[in-house]
């Protein structure tokens, strides 16, 4: 990724999207407007504070009683003890609220990535999407927790300060408010490049994260062609820039500290100085000049501290506009489903009209041409073609994966976009080539085509799909850990633990991409008895890439480049005279 990355500027509508994310607190509104309560009151001790030793101070200095001495000393031990009990409270609350809106953070950023429509997911990688919840809520965390309310302090410290300094002595408030400008400028030049860096940085871990959760995903892959060596110096030089960005952004912060301490003990040695002059004038008393230095220090290190409070509101910021980024794409309307009303049940007939479509990233590139066909209920309609033809395009479209970008689809005479889309998916299965089994157990895996099922239901499908053979030969049985994708499992093995899947949902509609093609003798004959019992009395669609497998298939449409150029039974679709289907089938049986 290029190391130039767009600036995150605090302007008013990025502190407006910031505070869109407060919205997210409201439900704890008692409990963090007690935590502000609580933050106005160790912030009014710590002003008091200057104020009683200047007192004390000059009480010691007149030669007073001892007991008026001790009496103020008293006040200084109440306030501190007040101040305390204030900051725990204080703590307390802002963490508790904080830890409880970014649960609902999260869940609500997961979701709403989960409902978004797959042409979201061609434009973001998982690694990158996975940084979005992790990283960028961690930075919201340390925002909602601390940074508000650091600011917050540091205004109520600097505000009142400054009013009490000027009840004191106003010459000398306004000769250490002549000094303020020239840190402040500094503040703000160093700011700018620090959260440039800042943003870098994230940016620089988000694709570190992208590269650990594709390695570790393909791991079979890394290791089937020896790229151990290859994905460590991938891993090695993204985490080098990190840490050469880290290092930049540390030389940086401390010539910002270093010029930082300059000016305050600057500021410090003037103040004093200009003090010495009043208190020689009689202008100022003793006590007076040690509160007013006091709150000069409370003042300089509070503007220093601005300067960190700032750069995590930029952070902040940034994470706020890529997570709202997110937020704001539009979602599948998908909603649970317990039964189905009469008008949304399926009956197995789909007919395809006039229907073309293209990929959102390549939009110059028709996939489907012109697509018109008709597919009866309970029959077996085979998708054949070399590959890029789009078959499996022709099958996402089926799920509404994606959208036609001209035509339509109709399920008995329906079109889908009138039917809701959760219950249209309800009703069909896949069965893919390459099977995902989550790293759970068996029982998880095949439950997930129906969640809530009994072991019964379960074992049930698991027979019908030839698969309790092995499950049962298993110690765990059901409970079996299928590792990472299903790595402890076998090709035939995952295959039928997916039709076990496919077989407990019971839909009327069935997508196969063909998985016997790369099973050996045994596991194909298993595999593909157990999707002959799946298909009967359901329409079934079957992306064939053996044409042996689909001699028996009602209807078998052939593709080429989009386009249905021929159609018919096996028998039928031999006797095209240099059809593609003949030649296929000769390729594949002449060996």
């Amino acid at each position: 990724m290029d190391s130039e990355v767009p600036k995150t500027k605090i302007t008013l509508p990025g502190l407006r999207k910031l505070f869109k994310l407060y919205s997210y607190i409201k439900p704890y509104k008692y409990e963090y407007g007690l935590g502000l309560l609580f933050l106005l009151g160790s912030s009014s001790a710590s002003l008091i504070f200057p104020k009683l030793i200047g007192e004390l101070v000059d009480l010691g200095n007149q030669g007073k009683l001892a007991q008026e001495i001790n009496r103020i000393a008293l006040v200084l031990i109440a306030v501190l003890i007040g101040q305390s009990v204030f900051s725990y409270f204080r703590i307390f609350l802002f963490v508790r609220v904080a830890e409880k809106t970014l649960a609902d953070l999260r869940q609500h950023t997961f979701n709403h990535l989960i409902r978004l429509p797959m042409k979201f997911f061609q434009f973001r990688r998982v690694g990158e999407l996975n940084s979005r919840i992790s990283s960028d809520i961690t930075l919201l965390q340390d925002a909602l927790t601390s940074t508000l309310a650091e600011f917050l302090r540091q205004i109520i410290i600097i505000v009142g300060g400054v009013t009490l300094m000027m009840i004191t002595s106003l010459k000398l408030t306004l000769f250490m408010l002549m000094i303020l400008p020239v840190i402040m400028i500094l503040v703000v030049l160093f700011g700018r490049y620090i959260r440039k860096l800042s943003k870098q940085a994230q940016k620089q871990v988000a694709d570190s994260n992208v590269i650990v959760e594709e390695t570790l995903q393909g791991i079979q892959s890394v290791k089937a062609f020896t790229n151990e060596f290859f994905e460590m110096l991938r891993y090695k030089q993204k985490t080098v820039e990190i840490a050469q960005t880290g290092i930049k952004n540390g030389k940086l912060r401390g010539a910002f500290s270093s010029f930082t301490i300059l000016g305050l003990f600057g500021a410090m040695v003037a103040v004093i100085w200009k003090g010495a002059h009043l208190l020689a004038t009689g202008e100022l008393a003793t006590g007076e000049l040690f509160s007013f230095v006091i709150y000069s220090m409370f003042i300089g290190g509070t503007i220093g501290g601005i300067a960190d409070v700032f750069a995590r509101v930029q952070k902040f910021i940034g994470a706020t506009e890529d997570l709202l980024e997110i937020f704001n794409e539009p979602v599948e309307e998908v909603a649970e489903i317990t039964s189905l009303p009469p008008n949304q049940v399926l009956h197995g007939n789909i007919r395809f009209d006039s229907l073309s479509f293209h990929y959102p990233t390549r939009t110059e590139t028709e996939v489907l041409k012109q697509i018109s066909v008709t597919i009866k209920p309970d029959t077996l309609v085979a998708l054949v073609g070399p590959s890029g033809a789009g078959k499996s395009t022709f099958v996402s479209l089926l799920l509404r994966l994606y959208e036609p970008t001209q035509g339509h689809i109709l399920f008995d005479e329906r079109d889908n976009q009138g039917i809701p889309i959760s219950a249209l998916r309800s009703q069909m299965a896949i069965v893919p080539q390459d099977i995902f089994l989550f790293g759970g157990t068996i029982r998880e895996n095949i439950a997930y085509g129906k969640t809530g099922s009994t072991d019964e239901l379960i074992i049930e499908a698991a027979r019908k799909a030839n698969a309790w053979e092995f499950i049962s030969q298993f110690p765990e049985g059901l409970d079996t850990l299928v590792g990472e994708r299903g790595t402890q499992l076998s090709g035939g093995q995952r295959q039928r633990i997916a039709i076990a899947r496919a077989v407990l949902k019971d839909p009327k509609i069935l997508i196969l991409d063909e998985a016997t093609s790369s099973l050996d003798s045994e596991s194909e004959r298993l595999v593909q008895d157990a999707l002959e019992k799946l298909m009967k009395g359901r329409t079934s669609i079957v992306i064939a890439h053996r044409l042996s497998t689909i001699r028996q298939a009602d209807n078998i449409l052939v593709l080429e480049r989009g386009r249905i150029i021929e159609q018919g039974t096996h028998e039928e679709l031999l006797l095209v005279e240099n059809g593609l289907y003949r030649n296929l089938s000769g390729l594949q049986f002449a060996v």
